[in-house]
């Protein structure tokens, strides 16, 4: 029944959209809505695309949002829908930045689109899990030209169409669309003080249903599947479910056969530090903070896994003796100075931070073997070493795979060659692989190895090592069992060698002889420079006296010695030639000169019109100025702010997450705290009922209406609904 439901509604959306008509409960005309017609403070109406209604959005202050009755209309028309299509018909000054349509709760921003001709992109600003993401689309919409824009959303499906192109299609973090009941309406602006597009606006709507591109751009594609398709589908994923679970079924028999066919082997042990371990007995060694297991004779050890630490504003995270992982203790602060629990500071006296109170401690300093002027203070410590001294050697702890480093105050913890810390923490380190990173040299013809700490470079199957990174198909030039003259190149082939002269070079590669640049003319000297002949090339000097002149060429021309140019193409960058070379640098800025030029030198511009507000709006930025807010890089030029999101390093790991108050994901072990996730459909999980859940499935838990669990790559994970306990 459920199926069928589906289908229906498919076919008649697609109906709807192709020609039938658009259910009018199921749009909203923003422009109708919010009566610009009567609106006259920073909107003027004026004459459109083909002789539309349009209005002419100005660059003054003005507060075009919806009144209460209709964001509650909205706010209802988004409940519980999975797509919709913004369509907007728009002309934007030429590289100018604004908000087009802000759907937002204070500074949440549900629904916002964003057009910014200072970096020639689209943004798209929406919620998921109640976080900000931001979908960035490098295309020029502020050129003065106009343009019809399509935002269309289903669940996670994105497309954006302008001028009827499909120009992008991405599959994105479903948005939010249940809004809450402060929501409001923005169009042409952000909020009160920021985001003001500037240009016209027409035919500006919000369509619930699919495809709704459509009904701008009529002679598209449509893209919702028939019947007969999506019932293949579902029948293709069903006999696939099938499929998996008789194949499951064999793969748990065979390894019920091989598992006692394994037992009928001597069982192999391992022996450690003088220890000998049974197969499968597990331990934990206590010098390097690892589980180690014993495998069929092999130990495997993995380092503990410390789980983030979300200490305190009062404490800090620490190293404690015993103790692998580290722990939150309490913190002082004295002078502007962060101590830990434990650690000392010499004012008068000794002071110990003790359960966030610095306490008066009495100890005796051993005499130093070394003149006043070598003492040291550690850091955190009262008594003074000896210049030199090994910190090292007190047992400052370091793993495995990072090696103690003294300095001047103190000892660090440094990973090894190879290594990378983790979690930030030098102190444990893990092998950096260098063949998946693609951070290696082998070259063709052979194949990269990871090694703890490094790498080697196999050769294929028929073929013999170069070096340490090549391998050949013969033994010939790697060898040195040629004829190739010194200055040739030997190239191993499939029957052999071949000898090539390097350049600067002639012969027959056997006999090879340097080729005199000067004496043929075929260097490249400037005009009042001498040629002097080099073994395999040559060189230009010039010869003292007045007709060495120094001058630079430069685009087909000369530029004569201590000339000093602006380039066409940056007029913020200054050139000079100095003694036949060229070197370029930006404008020197010097705001106390009246003629100083505002576009190279945005910072000297101290114009009250150029001043932008914070997000705020409590802080006066000066045209030039940068600063973060929102895990977004903006920008102030001449009065106009724009943002956009900071660039994040990609993390190498199956599972992310952005942890609360950060801005760039970080990599999670466990995948139910992972809140971004590429789903394998071969990786399904049993839910309480015994039914088989492909990957990126949601169910309700038997017996638990408050719970609702989803398949994560094979890992079941569940959360309970706090309203849900409540209400029932």
């Amino acid at each position: 029944m459920d199926l069928i439901l589906v289908l229906w509604a498919c076919v008649a959306s697609a109906r709807a959209v192709a020609g039938f008509g658009t259910d009018p409960n199921l749009q909203i005309d923003i422009i109708t809505e919010l009566d610009l017609v009567n609106t006259t403070i920073g909107v003027t109406q004026v004459s459109g695309l083909h002789a539309s209604k349009a209005f002419l959005f100005q660059d003054v202050e003005r507060e075009i949002h919806a009144a209460p009755h209709v964001s509650e209309k909205l706010i209802q028309l988004f409940r519980n829908k999975s797509e919709f299509t913004f369509l907007a018909t728009l002309q934007q000054r030429a590289s100018t930045s604004g908000v087009v349509l802000s759907i937002r709760e204070l500074e949440h921003s549900y629904f916002e689109l964003e057009s910014s001709g200072l970096r020639d992109e689209i943004r798209y600003h929406y919620r998921f899990n109640g976080k900000a993401r931001t979908e960035v689309f490098p295309y020029r919409m502020a050129d003065g030209q106009w343009h019809k824009i399509a935002l269309s959303l289903s669940a996670s499906h994105l497309l954006l169409h302008v001028d009827c192109n499909r120009i992008y299609e991405r599959v994105i973090d479903p948005p939010e669309m249940n809004l809450t009941p402060g929501s409001s309406l923005w169009l042409g602006q952000r909020n009160r003080k920021h985001g003001f597009f500037k240009g016209i606006i027409q035919d500006v709507k919000v369509i619930f249903m699919p495809n709704g591109y459509i009904t701008q751009c009529p002679n598209l594609n449509r893209t919702c599947p028939t019947c007969s398709d999506f019932l293949s589908l579902v029948q293709g994923i069903m006999d696939l479910q099938e499929l998996l679970a008789k194949m499951t079924a064999k793969l748990n028999y065979a390894e019920t056969r091989l598992s006692q066919l394994e037992n009928c082997h001597c069982e192999k042990t391992c022996q450690v530090n003088g220890v000998i371990y049974r197969d499968k007995d597990s331990w934990v060694e206590d010098d390097h903070c690892r589980n180690c297991t014993c495998k069929s004779g092999v130990v495997e050890c993995r380092r503990m896994s410390c789980p983030p630490l979300n200490c305190a504003p009062d404490t800090l995270p620490v190293h404690m003796g015993g103790q692998c992982c580290k722990v939150c203790r309490s913190k002082c602060i004295f002078g502007g100075r962060v101590l830990a629990e434990g650690q000392r500071v010499l004012t008068k006296n000794c002071r110990e931070c003790r359960n966030r109170v610095l306490v008066k401690v009495t100890e005796t300093c051993p005499p130093l073997n070394c003149s006043e002027k070598d003492h040291i203070l550690p850091e955190n410590q009262c008594c003074s070493v000896c210049r030199g001294h090994n910190f090292c050697a007190e047992g400052h702890r370091c793993g495995e795979n990072s090696e103690c480093k003294n300095w001047n105050t103190k000892a660090t913890c440094e990973c090894k060659t190879g290594y990378i810390s983790i979690q930030g923490d030098s102190a444990y380190c893990e092998d950096i692989d260098e063949c998946a990173a693609k951070m290696h040299y082998c070259h063709a013809n052979t194949v990269c190895v990871n090694l703890p700490g490094s790498y080697r470079c196999d050769c294929v199957q028929g073929y013999i090592r170069v070096d340490d990174f090549s391998c050949t198909e013969h033994d010939e030039c790697g060898s040195g069992q040629h004829n190739c003259d010194a200055n040739a190149i030997c190239t191993n082939t499939v029957r052999g060698y071949s000898c090539t002269c390097k350049p600067g070079y002639v012969g027959n590669g056997t006999i090879c002889r340097d080729i005199d640049e000067c004496a043929l003319r075929t260097h490249t000297c400037w005009n009042d420079s001498a040629c002097v002949n080099l073994a395999g090339g040559f060189d230009c000097l010039c010869p003292s006296g007045p007709s060495c002149t120094g001058d630079c060429p430069h685009e087909g021309g000369l530029k004569r010695n201590g000339q000093v140019w602006t380039l066409k193409e940056d007029r913020c960058s200054v050139c000079s030639c100095k003694n036949g070379k060229i070197f370029c640098r930006r404008t020197a800025c010097d705001c106390q000169n009246p003629s100083v030029d505002l576009f190279c030198c945005p910072e000297c511009d101290t114009r009250v019109t150029s001043q932008c507000l914070d997000q705020n709006g409590h802080k006066v930025y000066r045209s030039g100025d940068n600063w973060t807010y929102s895990c977004q890089q903006c920008h102030c030029l001449e009065g106009e702010v724009d943002c956009w999101p900071l660039l994040c390093p990609n993390p190498n790991c199956e599972y992310t997450a952005i942890s609360e108050g950060e801005c760039c994901p970080r990599c999670v072990s466990d995948p139910c705290l992972a809140d971004q996730i590429t789903y394998d459909i071969r990786k399904t999980c049993v839910d309480g009922y015994g039914i088989t859940r492909l990957s990126g499935s949601v169910w309700t838990m038997a017996g638990s209406p408050c719970t609702t669990c989803k398949c994560k790559n094979g890992n079941v994970c569940c959360s309970v609904d706090l309203d849900c306990l409540h209400n029932n």
